[in-house]
């Protein structure tokens, strides 16, 4: 078949006239061709490689996959883990620091999300799932080291614990098992020379003067002479936390720095200070806070007796001092 000729129309000579075609237009036309192939073969090349990922890439994104997963499945045993120990510290706190009468375990933690540690590391995985995982495993480090800690105080504490016992005062520090010495309990009281209320910060007893008064548990004397308000007063550091506060007494039979143990006589029951009549002031502290004499009798005292000396202690309305 013979190639057509093209004509282009010549406004001149108003006549169509054949197209002649030189070298030049050839490569000119076959120049375009090649570079429209060229520009379309780069955008293919860079569409296909934007959507199909290589061998390579893909083994690598597989090898991330299998990475996340392996730290989520690690972050949930150290979830697991973490619960474990938050029932050990919860146990030791509620049963066996208990039965030492210890404080509360405090697990104070130095670690943070927003340290610098984590924001390095945050910059060098580009993982949160890593981040986070080491943190707990960091959390987890220091408690263990804490509780190992706990434990071995624990020790220590079970293998002091009859000499705990002895120190700690536990009985009443005059004869009164009949409870009738009882004259005022700790709490608000109507102060009987003053005629206000005034917080009462321990237990009077009545009784004789000349009575005797005991230790309520082994200690060192580090108070034994006149008080302001408690006249001759007597007070012993039981250790672990605990003193008791002796007021008001006649005599004082100890001397400062003497050793004590409980129901050695340490004075006689008196009116001296601010008193408005023979008995005896007794206070115990722990840790520097006062508490209610009335839980420290339980060595003399029945459940039966205890009940009724915490009624006679709570009906009284006005202290003796």
């Amino acid at each position: 078949m013979a190639k057509q000729k093209k004509y282009h129309f010549n406004h001149e000579t108003l006549k169509f006239e054949p197209i002649i075609q030189t070298i030049g237009d050839y490569l000119k036309r076959i120049a375009v061709h090649l570079f429209s192939a060229f520009a379309l073969g780069v955008v293919f090349f860079f569409v296909i490689n934007a959507l199909i990922d290589s061998p390579k890439e893909k083994r690598i994104k597989n090898q991330l996959k299998q990475q996340i997963l392996q730290y989520q499945i690690i972050n949930k045993e150290v979830d697991e883990m973490h619960n474990v120990l938050s029932d050990l510290t919860e146990r030791d706190n509620n049963l066996y620091r208990v039965i030492f009468q210890a404080d509360p375990l405090k697990l104070d933690s130095n670690y943070s999300v927003n340290s610098a540690f984590y924001r390095q590391l945050l910059q060098k995985t580009n993982s949160d799932v890593l981040v986070a995982t080491t943190k707990k495993v960091d959390e987890i480090r220091l408690s263990l080291y804490q509780q190992s800690k706990s434990y071995d105080e624990i020790v220590d504490m079970a293998k002091d614990y009859e000499n705990r016992l002895s120190n700690i005062p536990a009985i009443q520090p005059v004869l009164n098992k009949d409870l009738t010495r009882v004259a005022s309990g700790y709490g608000w009281r109507i102060h009987p020379i003053y005629h206000t209320g005034r917080f009462h910060a321990g237990m009077d007893f009545t009784a004789p003067e000349g009575t005797d008064v005991y230790a309520t548990g082994n200690g060192k004397v580090i108070w034994a002479e006149t008080r302001s308000g408690f006249g001759n007063c007597v007070e012993i550091d039981h250790g672990y936390g605990y003193v008791t506060v002796y007021a008001h007494l006649s005599k004082i039979l100890v001397h400062q720095e003497q050793l004590v143990h409980r129901g050695d006589v340490i004075g006689l029951v008196g009116t001296t200070g601010l008193s408005t009549g023979p008995h005896l002031h007794y206070e115990v502290h722990l840790n520097g806070n006062i508490m209610n004499p009335q839980n420290f009798y339980y060595l003399d005292l029945s459940p039966e007796e205890y009940d009724r000396m915490v009624q006679l202690s709570n009906n009284a309305g006005q202290a003796m001092d």
